[in-house]
């Protein structure tokens, strides 16, 4: 049997072994109907993804915890858009969105990728090329416009709405500003943290799909003085 016959037969058998779910396995940026779909992210050295070190190349999908040490950050690139997470950052890849427990990511996007932090939400204003940074350090939002303009909604959070006040409240951030939002006083105050994590409470119940992220690693290839704002609970 010559070679080229016997690897032909030993492939044939490997894909007949392999089981149906390993087969329909998705790459990052394929999506089931209405699924968002992965990212890869690119670090070199200190980041953890699911409290496990990231390589340099790694896929990501909805649901993974991304931190980032002292000294380090990570590229986060998916269709359409770009996250740069800052050194000492804890996010949560969600998609079509991240959320942002605590640090600083900078976003570059075309596809309205948007981030939130607590009950507020950072969305580009239009469906176009759209640069901003978002900020959350000791209870303080800061939102940086810096192509195009973005909006800052107010999601619902722990601290209550007025009778009066609709689902969601929102205001703007035009390109070229920046301001702050105080967190406890728009979202209320934190939850208790569990004794001896050293996560926020909101990433203690991680999705045990996220471990899946870690199976399927892929090998490819300052912030300024802002004005204090607050969003009323009852108009922009």
């Amino acid at each position: 049997m010559s070679v080229s016959i016997l690897r032909y037969f030993v492939c044939c058998v490997m894909i007949a072994l392999l089981p149906p779910t390993l087969l329909s396995q998705e790459l990052p940026g394929q999506t089931a109907a209405g699924q968002p779909g992965g990212a890869i992210l690119h670090t070199q050295g200190g980041v953890w993804v699911n409290g496990a070190e990231s390589r340099d190349s790694s896929a990501v999908f909805p649901g993974d915890l991304i931190e980032t040490k002292t000294g380090f950050s990570a590229n986060l690139i998916l269709e359409g858009s770009t996250v740069v997470i800052g050194s000492e950052s804890i996010t949560k890849f969600q998609g079509d969105y991240l959320e942002l427990d605590h640090g600083a990511v900078s976003v570059g996007t075309s596809r309205s990728f948007r981030v939130r932090v607590n009950c507020l939400g950072v969305v580009p204003v239009l469906n176009q090329w759209t640069q901003y940074e978002v900020a959350d350090v000791s209870r303080s939002i800061d939102v940086a416009a810096h192509k195009d303009d973005v909006n800052v909604e107010h999601e619902g959070g722990r601290k209550k709405a007025s009778a009066a006040s609709g689902a969601t409240q929102q205001a703007s951030v035009h390109e070229g500003e920046r301001h702050s939002y105080d967190e406890t006083e728009i979202c209320g105050a934190p939850a208790i943290a569990q004794p001896g994590s050293p996560l926020s409470p909101k990433w203690i119940a991680l999705e045990a799909g996220g471990g899946a992220a870690i199976l399927c690693l892929l090998v490819c290839g300052g912030h300024g003085g802002g004005e204090k704002k607050n969003i009323s609970q009852s108009s922009p």
